[in-house]
């Protein structure tokens, strides 16, 4: 069971582009780091199942190239000025890999220029009004201590001509985009640009995504840090609950279309009775239903924690058409929605509850990295700046199955990441709460719940 399709890309779809053939040594290879060759590949799959038809076509299976220093580079250190760029919501690392990025280029490989855009494509589009901010070893000396991103950052697309236009007139050789899905498609626009327009530029993305959702890419920066905070915020409902009668401690998490930080939260902090995700529908009333799930749970234990992600439920409420920036359509407040709804549905069952309403959101996109993201976003700073000086581009840096990878940038936007509900982490989830499998149907398909009782 996995939360990855076990469909693999062909071949030919995992090829990554270069901007030039490779000709310049490498500094850091030449001071004893060990290179990576390009064939050296990484399967995309350790489920033996999928592998089945390419054996019986006697192929090689697919596998990803991986990321590292190469031998050679395909740019001149000393002619290189590196640009950077960060776009979409805010996300706790950012600024690590900013200050990676920017060390790794300057003391690494002896780049002599880094600069950052500001706000996002809105700064690269139209830099008169939002001049570049000049990445020195100064400059990002203690951006990692701080959350947000020191560029400040922004949503939707831009002209790509326009932000080429600024490349070329800045002399940039490589242009580094950190962000999500939007921002991966961004970073395409502007290589198409850049080859129509006829520059040498590479481009290469830096995955930046707290819901954890992009395709192929096991872990994204910013999440152990979502995790980790929301793990808190779920032991304060918990008490909260604990400490009123027929207590309930509701946490709304994020996660548009993929319930990983709810459901890593909810393991990490096992006093979830009820994990609600995108991935899993449910009703709310009748037998099975989550008014009848917290009941029972009130019944039994007179008190009752449940996490629901963000996008969870989002086919019973009626969302607003309303788009934001990027095109993204707003979501119903489902966590709103879920409160009033518990309290007025068991009210009317005749069941007293205490609800406490707790949203984290902003709070933990603030935050800056924890430990365990500080020293991830550390390694994607320096796998990007490899990438890109070896003339890598249109690609993201991305991680899978323990190793870094290069994923072409169709490949990764292709479709999105989400919890399996066949998949080992969901049946984790349903093993700790002890929810029923699915908050709908026949309640003879659901057993009385044997939810922890702490």
């Amino acid at each position: 069971m996995t939360d990855h399709p076990i469909t693999l890309p062909d071949h030919d779809e995992l090829l990554v582009d270069t901007v030039d053939t490779a000709r310049w040594p490498n500094p850091l290879i030449e001071h004893g780091l060990e290179p990576v060759e390009d064939d050296h590949g990484l399967l995309c799959s350790s489920d033996i199942r999928s592998f089945a038809a390419f054996v019986d076509r006697g192929e090689l299976p697919p596998a990803f190239e991986p990321a590292g220093p190469r031998r050679l580079l395909g740019f001149d250190p000393r002619a290189v000025t590196a640009g950077v760029v960060t776009c979409g919501g805010l996300c706790p690392g950012t600024n690590d890999v900013i200050r990676s990025l920017t060390l790794t280029l300057l003391h690494g490989y002896g780049v002599r220029r880094v600069i950052g855009y500001r706000y996002g494509f809105a700064g690269l589009a139209d830099p008169l009004r939002l001049p570049p901010l000049a990445l020195t070893a100064a400059a990002v000396r203690d951006v990692h201590l701080h959350g947000g991103t020191v560029l400040g950052s922004s949503r939707g697309p831009q002209d790509p001509d326009a932000m080429v236009r600024t490349l070329v007139h800045d002399r940039v050789s490589m242009l580094f985009c950190i962000g999500g899905d939007g921002s991966v498609r961004g970073a395409s626009a502007i290589v198409a640009a850049v080859r129509r327009l006829g520059h040498r530029i590479a481009v290469v993305s830096v995955p930046k995504t707290i819901d954890n959702d992009l395709d192929w890419v096991d872990r994204s920066f910013g999440f152990a840090t979502a995790v980790d905070a929301a793990a808190r915020t779920i032991g304060a409902a918990h008490v909260e609950a604990r400490g009123a009668l027929d207590g309930i401690g509701l946490v709304k998490l994020m996660g548009r279309h993929s319930g990983f930080i709810a459901a890593h939260a909810s393991l990490a902090r096992p006093d979830v009775n009820l994990c609600l995700v995108p991935e899993v529908p449910f009703t709310l009333a009748g037998d099975g239903g989550v008014v009848d799930v917290v009941a029972r749970r009130l019944a039994r234990r007179r008190h009752a924690v449940i996490v629901v992600a963000e996008g969870a439920g989002q086919d019973l409420l009626a969302p607003p058409a309303a788009t934001d920036a990027s095109g993204n359509t707003k979501l119903a407040d489902v966590g709103t929605w879920l409160r009033d709804h518990l309290r007025s549905d068991l009210g009317e069952l005749g069941v007293h509850a205490d609800i406490k309403y707790l949203d984290p959101s902003y709070e933990i996109r603030s935050l800056p990295a924890n430990a365990t993201d500080a020293a991830f976003c550390l390694s994607l700073g320096q796998m990007a700046a490899h990438a890109a000086m070896a003339g890598k581009t249109d690609v993201v840096v991305g991680y899978h199955q323990g190793r870094f990878t290069h994923l072409p940038n169709d490949l990764v936007t292709r479709r999105r990441r989400q919890v399996q509900p066949t998949g080992d982490l969901w049946q984790r989830v349903l093993q700790s709460t002890g929810q029923p499998l699915a908050l709908i149907g026949d309640p003879a398909r659901h057993p009385e719940t044997t939810a922890a009782a702490t």
